[in-house]
């Protein structure tokens, strides 16, 4: 099967040739698209991967039908409709690392700028005079920088901040006291005490509603005098009509922005004449390695999540991030133990699956969201009409169906990468338990009370029966003549001449017919089937 992949705006060819040299992916450049006519042709498309001029609306996603990718080569998603595409469960994919060390980088040639005077005095050398003695600068050394978020690009600031003699803080309440201790970096207990001690203020977080105007005219007003403040991760997070009328008052040193509310910006805008204000058009990731490191991550991305189905790279996978493919043998479980419960209990007479409760090992804990979301896609699967469920859209859907979702580490399971998979709804109830093993192949464990080992492939058979002599045969017998070709059949029973449940992994489907067939035969109690399809 080919894919094809619309490569929009400027992506450096690095990236693009590890798509091109793929002969199941079809590469379209077409890096100046007009509204109109990206709409029109998106439909003919599986991937779109372009950097921030081209915008994915709900509109434009909404048309797109067979998109299963948006690989944006950069950082920020601002130009995505993120909920949308998480909705209709396309992957959103970005690359995070490729340009963190173009804006360390660019932050501090910037304030070196700034605090030398670098662009007036080669301004008044092009004009041919010699300023010397007017152009007097200061020394980062000795000053207090101030880190508002200490993730990838804070983390890089800040170890080369220490090689300048500088004092670093910073202010992050989702990053673990080991980090800061590891970086030499002091935390601050808030945003108000870093602000307070910062003689150079920069801020590294993404803009959420968290992050929208949090440097305004009272946390400027709170800086100590003669400050800088520096923003180079989005525009909005600090608020340019306050930090202009601390300029004009001669509050701040300096400021330096390389981001802005509104880009491009007009060319009125007072920002353009404030004083001390060092202004750049959104230079960050404009290096030649960084735009080859994004354009590679983020191609690299999109081949495996077209190719391999592979998502975890994917920034909208629920609770999923970084790498997670030791995860893929789990969320397999995770997914088909979920199938089983669902198809046995609609067989007991469940119209509804009001709640699903998984419980995972310790060595799967880092994986609890895309464990989920596989749960929750195997038990949405087969049953809601859509051909995009996966695990960018699972959990939504299921929420949105009424299904309660609930996930906890347990070490009650018998195996660290232990997985159960707990339905219920009404008066109803089933769990299903499963491993995943780093050294063999996934095995479904327990179904109910019962005991098994069986490997869930294509098919998988539930049956109940009565505990005698028989009964393996004539299913064998009956499975054999509908040419049902049987991979593995474990029989498994609480006691001598009791109930017992038989799990049987099939090739192929199972008809309706057979499964009522198997119904008619002597002692047989129940029959559900789960279809996997493809592995």
């Amino acid at each position: 099967m080919a894919y094809r992949v619309l490569v929009t705006d400027d992506v450096d060819p690095e990236g693009l040739a590890l798509l091109a040299a793929e002969t199941e992916l079809l590469v379209d450049e077409v890096p100046t698209l007009p509204k109109d006519e990206l709409l029109r042709r998106i439909g003919d498309y599986d991937a779109i991967v372009g950097r921030s001029a081209t915008k994915i609306s709900a509109e434009l996603l909404r048309a797109a039908k067979k998109l299963r990718v948006v690989g944006r080569a950069g950082v920020g998603v601002d130009n995505i409709a993120l909920d949308v595409a998480t909705e209709l469960g396309v992957a959103i994919i970005n690359a995070p690392a490729g340009n963190t060390v173009a804006v360390a980088e660019l932050f501090f040639g910037t304030v070196i700028g700034l605090l030398r005077q670098l662009p007036a005095a080669a301004l008044s050398m092009q004009n041919g005079v010699w300023d010397r003695s007017k152009l007097m600068g200061r020394e980062l050394k000795g000053k207090t920088l101030g880190i508002v978020g200490l993730g990838r690009i804070g983390s890089e600031v800040a170890m080369r901040a220490h090689a300048f003699g500088m004092t670093v803080v910073a202010f992050d309440p989702y990053i673990a006291d080991e980090r800061f201790t590891a970086l030499r970096v002091r935390r601050a207990a808030s945003l108000d005490a870093l602000i307070a001690e910062s003689n150079i203020l920069t801020m590294h977080v993404p803009l959420n509603d968290e992050t929208r105007g949090m440097i305004g005219k009272r946390e400027l007003g709170r800086l100590p005098a003669r400050s800088i403040v520096v923003n180079m991760a989005r525009g909005g997070i600090v608020d340019e009509a306050a930090l202009l009328a601390a300029l004009e008052a001669d509050q701040l040193r300096g400021a330096v922005l390389d981001v802005f509310t509104a880009e491009p910006l007009v060319a009125d805008s007072p920002l353009r004449t404030a004083p001390n204000l060092l202004l750049t058009p959104h230079l960050g990731a404009n290096t030649v390695e960084a735009q080859r490191n994004v354009s590679r991550d983020v191609c690299l991305a999109v081949r495996d999540a077209l190719l391999h189905n592979d998502l975890s790279k994917s920034i909208n996978v629920a609770g999923g991030s970084g790498e997670w493919g030791d995860l893929q043998p789990a969320m397999l479980v995770a997914r088909r133990a979920a199938a089983v419960a669902r198809a046995v209990l609609a067989d007991q007479g469940m119209r509804a699956v009001r709640r699903l409760a998984l419980r995972i090992g310790p060595d799967l804990a880092h994986g609890a969201g895309p464990l989920l979301a596989a749960a929750a896609a195997g038990v949405l699967e087969g049953v809601i009409e859509t051909d995009r469920l996966n695990l960018i859209n699972a959990r939504s859907l299921a929420e949105a169906r009424g299904l309660e979702l609930s996930v906890g580490e347990s070490n009650e399971l018998g195996h660290p990468r232990a997985i159960e998979i707990a339905l219920a709804g009404g008066m109803q109830q089933l769990a299903v338990a499963g491993v995943a093993p780093e050294d063999s192949k996934p095995r479904l464990t327990r179904i109910g009370q019962f005991h098994v080992d069986v490997n869930p492939r294509q098919t998988l058979l539930i049956l109940t029966n009565h505990d005698v002599p028989g009964v393996i045969g004539r299913v064998g017998t009956l499975l054999g003549e509908r040419k049902v070709n049987i991979a593995e059949y474990h029989q498994a029973r609480l006691a001598q001449g009791g109930d017992a449940l038989a799990a049987i992994s099939v090739d192929g489907a199972v008809s309706e017919e057979t499964r009522k067939a198997l119904l008619e035969l002597p002692d047989v109690l129940t029959a559900s089937v789960a279809h996997f399809g493809a592995e």
